[in-house]
């Protein structure tokens, strides 16, 4: 499972010279309590479940602002909708069920050894990487 590094919201949306808000907050805390990317309908469910008050366009607003400040990482599994999940998470990768969509975090990877041997070999500056694997779960297999 992937988490988040310790940190404080508020803190970091000041450093990203976002106003604070409880919305943002809100889907911060969204981000960093899932255990899977999720999609802004999802945090919106966060938000309401959460009391916090925000529509579909606000959450929409926070989340691209998030991006563009690299606070939030967008994550696309091919399907129509883009996900997100806080940028801090530790490095992994995922699983997705193309019959069921549940999503699992991998981290077991050999992932650097990789990264090191195409900048060493192809003198290529990797900035960042997006690596899933797409079949079936174990339920959807039987």
């Amino acid at each position: 499972m992937a988490t988040v590094k310790n940190h404080d919201c508020k803190t970091e949306l000041k450093k990203a010279l976002l106003k604070v808000t409880p919305a943002r907050l809100g889907v911060l805390s969204a981000l960093e309590n899932s255990n899977t990317p999720i999609d802004a309908l999802d945090i919106l469910s966060y938000l309401k479940h959460n009391q916090i008050k925000a529509n579909r366009v606000t959450v929409f607003r926070i989340i691209n602002a998030l991006a563009e400040k690299g606070i939030a990482t967008p994550i696309q599994f091919n399907d129509g909708k883009t996900r997100y999940e806080h940028e801090s998470k530790i490095d992994h990768h995922h699983l997705v069920c193309e019959s069921c969509g549940n999503t699992e975090d991998i981290s077991d990877c050999s992932i650097p050894m990789l990264e090191s041997e195409i900048m060493i070999k192809r003198k290529f500056l990797i900035k960042r990487h997006s690596l899933e694997f797409f079949g079936l779960c174990q339920n959807c297999q039987l």
